[in-house]
């Protein structure tokens, strides 16, 4: 299982490579980009420069990149509407997939293997329409990030278009063989459990998101700090057909120091080269 590490517990902070640094450091061997302007501007060419310079001199690959929540520097605080390729206004969703583009176009000078993709909003319902939104939004983006060498992997969320059986009807009502999924081993948790999820979408899995909760909150915490069975978990990933990158994705709110980071990291993925040896 390599060992990935996402951008989102440094998310208070701007991305540089001193904190690229940490996660190496660590023993990260790919970090996830976690895309939010006030973090990693991926709008910024001197930006996205100054990282693809530490990666090429670095043997940590840059992974994946989760795409953007929304398009402002405050995560919506201020208002700003979320990134919703499903939304049920056609404007929305062409604004939602054009800020997904942007990011998307990191990939020229940051090549990365996977973009994580949310599909839809807690507060949206399954429906026929939802399942059309989704299938139009998978194709156009995946045309889009293909040339660029991107594969897409949707996510399984609290919310109900994406659980896990809505995420298997619409990869096979849209043909979508190319897409895979990021499973989040803390939403499981949440939902219908870490097995049945995996169960569920097991031949469709190439990462995953790890992170602990105490079964009431979606807190990403550190794994072993909550009620996940950790070795059941990654026991069962790690026989999944593609054995999928385990990556760390830690809350910032958390609110842990840049040391205790990357000691927390290293202790972590300790523990997953043990589960990996089992």
């Amino acid at each position: 299982m390599l060992k990935v590490i996402s951008s989102h517990v440094f998310l208070t902070h701007r991305l540089h490579p001193g904190l690229l640094d940490v996660f190496a450091h660590a023993g990260a061997q790919g970090v996830e980009l976690f895309a939010a302007r006030q973090h990693f501007d991926y709008t910024s060419r001197p930006h996205i420069r100054e990282l693809a310079e530490w990666f090429n001199g670095n043997p940590v690959e840059a992974f994946s990149m989760h795409a953007p929540l929304y398009s402002d520097l405050e995560m919506g605080r201020g208002g700003g509407p979320a990134v919703n390729v499903i939304h049920p206004e056609k404007s929305r969703r062409i604004d939602a997939m054009d800020e997904v583009k942007r990011a998307l176009e990191v990939a020229e000078q940051i090549p990365f293997r996977f973009l994580v993709l949310h599909l839809g909003e807690r507060e949206d319902s399954w429906s026929p329409r939802a399942l059309e939104h989704s299938i139009t939004a998978l194709e156009h983006l995946h045309a889009f990030a293909s040339p660029l060498g991107v594969k897409l992997l949707v996510e399984n969320l609290q919310g109900d278009v994406a659980r896990p059986e809505h995420l298997v009807e619409i990869l096979t009502a849209g043909h979508f063989w190319d897409i895979g999924v990021c499973l989040d081993v803390g939403h499981a948790h949440l939902g219908e459990g870490v097995a049945a999820a995996i169960s569920e979408l097991r031949a469709h899995i190439r990462s995953s998101h790890l992170h602990d909760n105490k079964g009431d909150k979606d807190t990403h915490l550190w794994p072993g700090d909550g009620t996940i069975d950790w070795e059941a978990a990654l026991g069962e990933l790690k026989a999944a057909p593609q054995t999928p990158a385990g990556v760390l994705e830690i809350h910032y709110a958390l609110g842990d120091s840049v040391e205790a980071v990357g000691e927390k990291a290293k202790r972590a993925f300790e523990k997953m080269d043990a589960a990996a040896r089992k």
